[in-house]
Formats: structure tokens, C-alpha cells, sequence
């Protein structure tokens, strides 16, 4: 069992990644990371992120383990120092490869299991010490490698003294204790020391004489004796903050007829208005949403609604809620997909009849429109591009039908090609997407005189078809690559919307809050995912404005395993240490909790220390809640505005009959076999 997945790891989650170091990868294959985690917490020793271990610390991502130990440029004769033993992982990952390692931790409790550990597998090269990791262990210097698991402000003196010439350091450097660089320190001569940067990293903060000062009384580090700059005060106790939020916040009673004022207002003049949601299964974040959306449309003029959802799909809705009749065949159920209670609710589809009614008063181009952001419909997008060339240009749709034949055997499970892609068992069709789109593009003159916004679909079409060809084989490489892969497609395709609408076109953005707050605010940032929140943030600055939602209990639409069935689940109340818990304890129904400006700084203060945050997704597992659905963020960081709601109900699916009650025309009316 474990033995297959940590094959996976290394092939998917590092050799992947351009970790090539062939003794790096024979230890991460033979060490088993399961050995070095609590029971309970086993079946996740594979997955691509760090996990908690004792004394609130983690073991950390394999792919962070890899990178570390091959930055460290080992030989079998090294001896190693490693500061910041932790659970023992990474000092057995460094025993396999070189003769001696010696291992330093703080926690008393931690370095005596990660002996215990380590004893029991065998590794008598590896001896773990309970000390200050910052002085060094200067009785077997000098060290031909040293690395660091946790972030200083400085480069210790007394690490940099035990390295051998020709020694290599490596160590998270930076000034803000959430946030460094990882840096390379060659010692070239007695005092001569050369330095590498290899990119942005967030580890712990590296506590000790020659690093952050002794944690005081709230586990907090303090600044070193030589920082310069103003010490930010501790965080108060989970209690002060409540009662902080309680007096800021502003609560409401009901969705309907909610007072958005002030909402509004911090909005301002954003172009791009992005609103998450805690889980995909929520009726208060749906229903919330569209009041805000319908708020912005009416008073704002936001003209387009883009959603975390398949483009051809939205279109049909589009189409409809436009009241654009181009005579286009709607071939099968719109958002038919796992899964289909993500859209097809009647949450969403009182939205779109408020949208349509909206509309009908307007001219054609003055009308809001309604957009899939997302590329999982590879197939229905290649429909798509040939039904438009089959109309426009019946030469150029034999040419498409002949390059997207290579992908036509994958039609029922487009997972297995990219499977079959990377294990060479079938050949990558990359080339004949690509040429594809540049074929669209090389004629867009001709084509968009003739109907610029089927050719606009059209082109978005086989954009998605080049990006989800590249994700299904990406799924295989590790999870951060397929992520970051669909992320940047879903923003370009915000931007495509954007440029096509032109330069006074404005976007709310309907998404989980995973992809609409700030990836660089959270732990998942940590391990190299970005998403649709940062990217705006990079691109419009202040002109995008970033509303994530959170609930402490209530009911959920979701499904315990991916593509199962759809069940109405029960969300546990909230865990200690987490922004939920705080906002539950203020004693508000729910409210608007404002983040970019509020009124009150410490609130940003206060705030800003990362706690643990929830998110549900379309699968929910509550028996390893932790594990499954919170992560590390920082509020203030992460959005600009939140949205609580303590208590909450399941979205309502669209039945049999539903759809037999709408219209004849409406997209969503043809059920789904």
C-alpha cells in the first residue's frame, strides 16, 4: 500500500519538479514517512504537504525535504548537521545518503521520538541531540553540509564557524518572520563565504541565541536581541479577539432586504469583485453572493458574472439569460458534470431568472453576461470549435477534426490520457491543441468580421482545450502544477472576458474561497500554489477587492468521495485555533467583517497571526476534518472583506421536477440521465 504511493511522491511530486539528484530520490523512496506519523494521520503520509506532528510543529512536504537535501550537494563520505530534527524525517532522508548526520531540536518532547524513531528503523548514523540548533554542535564539526529547517533573521555565526571549506549551508533567510529566501552559503576560505538565492520560501520561524529571541508566554517569537526594527505587540488571547470582532463588525439580520451599503462603499470604484465561499454546498454563501452581484450590477455597472465553472456550460446560461437565440443545439444537460449540485441549485437559478428579467428592458450590448471561468469540459469545448467551424469555415473544421482525433480514444475519462501520456504509453497531443488555437488566432480578422463573439467563444473553446490538455497530464505530476495550471487558466480567461467587453467592463468572480483569497496569505502559497486572488491582485492592484465567507456549523451539500453521490452532511462546529472559532465566539448571527481599512486597526493586528481556516469543497470528509479541510492563513492578508454566517443550511439541487416547471428554452431544463 505504501510502498506504491511513495513511488508516486517521488515521481510526481519531485522528480517532476526538476529534482534530478539520484541519491535524493532513492532516499525518498526508501524512507517511509508513514514511520514518523501518528496513527490517525497514516493514510495522508503521501500527500504533497506538510502534516502536524507533536508540539504544534510539522513534518514538512516531502517535495521541501527533496529540495533541501539536494541544495545541500551530498557525498556518501559527508557529515551533515541538521537544525531542527522535528519528527526525524528528513535527518533518516539524509542518513540513507550520506555516512553521519547530527540532528539538533528544541522541543525536548520531539527530539526524543525522533530518536526513539529512528532507533527502531535502524538508522544508527543518525544522532539527535535536545539543544539550541542556532549554536551549531561544535564537538563534531566541521560539517561538509548544514541545513536549516526554520526561517532567522540572520545567517547564525556559529553555523557559518562549524562548516567545513567547500562546506554548503542551506537556510531560510528573511527580516518578516513568516517569509524568506532560501539561500546556498558555500564556505570557499577561512572567511570567504559565497551566497545562492534559490527562491521564496515560509518556514518556522528559527527561535534560539542566534536567531528569533525565546517564544514568550503565547508560543509567539519574539524579535532578536539586534533587531532594529518596532516589536509588533503578541496577539491577545482568543477571547480579546472575539470580543474585538464582535465590536467592529457589522452584523445583519436577513439576506433579503440586507443593507449593503457600507459594502458598497469599501468596493468603491474595483473592477474586479471577487466573492468565494467556504464550501461549495452552502445556501447562505450562495444566496448572499447574488445579492451582492445583483448590488454591483444594478448600481455599479458590472456587466459580467464568472464563475467557477466550465465555460461551454456557462455559455448555454449566458445565451439564455442574454436572450441571445443564435440557433445553437444545446447537446446535453448543462452542468451534467460531478458536480452537478454546484450550479444546478435553485440558488443559482433564481439568480439567473433575476438576471434574465434584468436584461429584457436592456439593448444587447448593454446586457450582463453570465461566464465559466474553468477547463474541465475538454470534450464539450471540441464540440464547440467545430460546431463554430463547421458554420463558418467547413475546410479549417476537417483540419480541427483531424488534430483533436488525438484525443478523441479519451473522450469517457479524459484522467486516463494524461495517465497514459506520462507513462509513454500513448503519445502527447499537445502539439495538435496548440496548433489548433494558433490556427483560430492566425485568422481571427476573418473570422471575427464575420461574428466577433462566436468567434470570441469559439477561441476560448480551444484555449481550454489546449490548457486542460496540459492539466490532465499535470494531474500527474503533483498536485501544485495541475492547480496552478487551472488557476492562471481561469484569470487569463477573466482577462480574455475583460478585453473583450472593453476597457469599462467590470467582473464578479463567483469562487471557492481556496481560489479567491490571496494564495500568499496561506500555507498552500507556502508550497508554491498560486491562484485567481493573488494573480488579481498583481494585476489590478486595489482595483480588485477580495470577500471570502465563513460558517461554524450547519448543514452541507457534498459528497464523501469524488464523483459519489450528492448527501446533505452535517458540518462540525468549528476547531479551537481557527479564525471560525473567533468569529463564533463574537455572539453574532452573522455580519460583514471588514479587513482592508477597518475601522479599528488592531483588528488587522490582531488578525493578521495565521490560524487555522476551514474549507469545504465538493467532497467532505468529517472523520479527518483537520486533516481534510483546514489549513494555515492569514486573515487580513488573505481578503479584504469576510462574510460570517454562524448557522447554515445546505443549497437545494434542482429536482425532476424543477426542471419540468422551467421554460422550454432554459439551459438547465434538460435533465441529467
Amino acid at each position: 500500500m505504501f510502498e506504491d504511493a511513495r513511488e508516486r511522491m517521488v515521481e510526481m511530486q519531485i522528480r517532476a519538479r526538476g529534482i534530478e539528484d539520484a541519491a535524493v530520490l532513492d532516499a525518498m523512496r526508501s524512507v517511509p514517512r508513514e514511520a514518523f506519523l501518528s496513527e490517525r494521520l497514516r493514510e495522508f503520509a503521501y500527500e504533497d504537504s506538510p502534516l502536524p506532528i507533536e508540539e504544534e510543529q510539522t513534518i514538512s512536504q516531502p517535495y521541501i525535504v527533496a529540495l533541501m537535501a539536494a541544495a545541500l550537494q551530498l557525498h556518501r563520505g559527508d557529515r551533515v548537521l541538521e537544525v531542527g530534527t522535528g519528527s526525524g524525517y528528513a535527518a533518516a532522508v539524509l542518513g540513507r545518503i550520506v555516512d553521519s548526520v547530527y540532528s539538533i531540536e528544541r522541543h525536548g518532547a520531539l527530539a526524543e521520538h525522533a530518536a526513539e524513531r529512528l532507533g527502531q528503523l535502524g538508522f544508527t548514523n543518525v544522532a539527535v541531540r535536545h539543544g539550541d540548533g542556532t549554536m551549531g554542535w561544535p564537538e563534531h564539526a566541521p560539517y561538509d553540509a548544514i541545513t536549516v529547517a526554520a526561517g532567522g533573521p540572520t545567517v547564525p555565526a556559529a553555523l557559518l564557524d562549524q562548516l567545513a571549506i567547500g562546506g554548503r549551508l542551506v537556510i531560510p533567510v528573511g527580516e518578516g518572520r513568516t517569509t524568506q529566501q532560501l539561500q546556498r552559503i558555500t564556505r570557499v576560505g577561512p572567511d570567504d563565504y559565497r551566497t545562492e538565492l534559490l527562491g521564496d520560501v515560509r518556514f518556522v520561524p528559527l527561535v534560539g541565541a542566534q536567531g528569533w529571541g525565546a517564544p514568550g508566554v503565547d508560543g509567539q517569537p519574539v524579535e532578536p536581541s539586534n533587531w532594529d526594527g518596532h516589536a509588533p505587540g503578541r496577539p491577545s488571547s482568543a477571547g480579546t479577539v472575539s470580543r474585538l470582532i464582535a465590536e467592529v463588525a457589522e452584523p445583519f439580520q436577513e439576506i433579503g432586504g440586507v443593507d449593503l451599503g457600507g459594502l458598497l462603499e469599501r468596493i468603491a470604484n474595483c473592477r474586479v469583485v471577487l466573492i468565494g465561499e467556504a464550501t461549495h454546498g452552502t445556501s447562505e454563501f450562495y444566496r448572499m453572493r447574488a445579492e451582492i452581484t445583483k448590488a454591483l450590477v444594478e448600481t455599479r455597472g458590472f456587466d459580467l458574472v464568472a464563475i467557477e465553472g466550465d465555460w461551454p456550460d456557462a455559455s448555454r446560461l449566458n445565451r439564455w439569460v442574454r436572450r441571445v437565440d443564435d440557433g445553437r443545439r444545446v447537446p446535453e444537460a448543462t452542468f451534467a458534470r460531478f458536480p452537478t449540485w454546484m450550479w444546478r441549485n435553485r440558488e443559482t437559478m433564481d439568480f439567473l431568472a433575476w438576471l434574465r428579467h434584468r436584461n429584457e428592458k436592456l439593448e444587447v450590448d448593454a446586457r450582463a453576461g453570465f461566464y465559466g471561468l474553468d477547463l474541465y469540459s475538454l470534450f464539450t469545448s471540441i464540440e464547440a470549435v467545430l460546431e463554430y467551424l463547421d458554420r463558418i469555415d467547413p475546410a479549417t473544421a476537417s483540419i480541427a477534426r483531424e488534430r483533436y482525433s488525438c484525443l478523441t480514444p479519451w473522450q469517457a475519462e479524459p484522467q486516463a490520457y494524461g495517465r497514459a501520456a506520462l507513462s509513454g504509453q500513448y503519445r502527447v497531443c499537445e502539439k495538435e491543441a496548440v496548433a489548433m488555437l494558433r490556427t483560430l488566432l492566425e485568422r481571427r480578422l476573418d473570422y471575427a468580421a464575420s461574428d466577433g463573439e462566436h468567434f470570441f467563444d469559439a477561441v476560448q473553446n480551444a484555449r481550454l482545450v489546449a490548457d486542460a490538455e496540459r492539466y490532465y497530464r499535470a494531474m500527474y505530476y503533483g498536485a501544485n502544477e495541475s492547480w496552478n495550471l487551472r488557476d492562471r487558466h481561469m484569470f487569463e480567461t477573466l482577462e480574455a472576458l475583460l478585453a473583450f467587453h472593453g476597457p469599462e467592463s467590470k467582473a464578479v468572480v463567483w469562487e471557492h474561497n481556496s481560489h479567491v483569497g490571496d494564495a500568499r496569505a496561506t500555507e498552500v502559497g507556502v508550497r508554491g500554489q498560486l491562484n485567481v486572488g493573488q494573480l488579481a491582485r498583481e494585476t489590478f492592484g486595489s482595483e480588485a477587492f477580495l470577500i471570502g465567507f465563513g460558517t461554524d456549523t450547519g448543514t452541507v451539500a457534498a459528497a464523501h468521495d469524488w464523483d459519489g453521490p450528492m448527501q446533505v452532511m452535517q458540518v462540525r462546529p468549528s476547531l479551537p485555533d481557527s479564525y471560525e472559532r473567533l468569529c463564533h465566539e463574537s455572539g453574532h448571527a452573522a455580519f460583514f467583517l471588514h479587513l482592508r481599512e477597518p475601522v479599528r486597526e488592531e483588528v488587522r493586528g490582531e488578525l493578521r497571526t495565521p490560524r487555522l481556516q476551514r474549507a469545504i469543497g465538493v467532497v467532505y470528509r468529517p472523520q479527518t476534518e483537520l486533516q481534510s479541510h483546514y489549513y494555515h492563513a492569514s486573515l487580513p492578508h488573505q481578503f479584504d472583506e469576510l462574510i460570517w454566517f454562524d448557522g447554515t443550511r445546505a443549497i437545494h439541487p434542482i429536482t425532476a421536477a424543477d426542471t419540468r416547471e422551467l421554460a422550454g428554452d432554459h439551459p438547465l431544463r434538460l435533465s441529467i440521465r
